[in-house]
């Protein structure tokens, strides 16, 4: 089998940013003293008067990035999540999400992935906040060409977006003559009529491996990419809930407040459906290697795999 090819999404976001630059002359990219880590420093190496480093004083980035939007610019925030979401929440609330501000967030290092960064560095609820404030889209990209059309669409939305990148190398999966990135628009990626597999982030390639066990096991599971948690696909959702009758959700990320809270939101209002929420479970994350900590949490294919056999045999 040929190898996979495999990049982080931060390095995604990096390069997103300077292919973008020509195109956008208003783009302006603000960096916390992390460039080299947020991959930042590819956009500054191309065009250095449009990066500015604001130091490690994130709120205070928050507000220079506002009045820059006001200004007319499109700025683009970054900074690990831990920071761009927790650390300066009430200046991305207020200054940005109230005046709805066309201010962008691009926060790397998200979810356990992080590594041996350990538990102060793991973001794990970053997707619960910026959901919770009005007027915020929400993204979090599978692999490296959904992370730059992300980036893409987030330039062409009116308005505040957040995205979340990861650290880790995640296998490029959405490399097909036919994909299409469309803000707000889930992708189904497999069809089946047992169970609906809904993930996001890296979980998409780990879902689409549990998927595969599953049908050596005769279940026939259908998986949905959702590259935007907020706005949900609610359409896609519900429809894909009443063909199977029964739904798992995936996310790398607390299961109070994601994806699979949004999922559950949706369903519980407009087609009641039984539902898994496999992620971090209301745990903080530890130290050590991305890839074992991703298979300790059960968020690997295997762990996955797991779980959902255990749904499926309560029915």
């Amino acid at each position: 089998m040929a190898d996979v090819k495999k990049i982080a999404t931060r390095e995604s976001y990096g390069n997103a940013l300077a292919e973008l630059g020509s195109e956008y002359p208003d783009l302006i990219v603000l960096d916390a003293d992390l460039a080299a880590a947020t991959k930042t420093g590819i956009f500054k190496k191309a065009y250095p008067d449009r990066h500015i480093d604001c130091g490690i004083a994130e709120s205070n980035m928050v507000g220079i990035a506002a009045g820059l939007a006001a200004a007319g610019k499109i700025p683009f925030v970054s900074s690990f999540a831990m920071f761009a979401a927790g650390r300066a929440f009430e200046q991305v609330r207020n200054s940005v999400g109230y005046p709805k501000l066309n201010v962008k967030i691009g926060a790397t290092h998200a979810g356990i992935s992080v590594g041996e960064d350990g538990a102060t560095h793991q973001c794990c609820e970053d997707i619960a906040l910026m959901r919770t404030i009005p007027g915020m889209v929400v993204m979090n990209p599978a692999d490296d060409i959904e992370a730059k059309a992300a980036v893409k669409a987030a330039l062409d939305h009116q308005g505040p977006v957040y995205i979340r990148f990861g650290r880790l190398a995640v296998p490029v999966i959405n490399d097909t003559p036919d994909y299409q990135f469309e803000l707000g628009k889930g992708v189904v990626l497999r069809e089946g009529k047992d169970v609906t597999l809904v993930a996001t982030g890296l979980e998409v390639n780990e879902t689409l491996g549990a998927a595969e066990k599953l049908k050596a096991d005769g279940i026939d599971a259908k998986v949905i990419n959702i590259h935007t948690i907020k706005p949900l696909d609610e359409d896609l959702i519900v429809a894909a809930a009443k063909e199977t009758g029964k739904v798992v959700t995936i996310e790398e990320h607390s299961v109070i407040g994601g994806l699979g809270s949004a999922v559950c939101d949706c369903l519980s209002a407009k087609a009641p459906t039984q539902v898994l929420k496999i992620g971090v479970n209301d745990t903080f994350g530890e130290s050590g290697p991305a890839v074992e900590l991703i298979k300790k949490y059960g968020l690997d294919a295997d762990g996955i795999y797991a779980k959902v056999k255990g749904f499926l045999a309560s029915f």
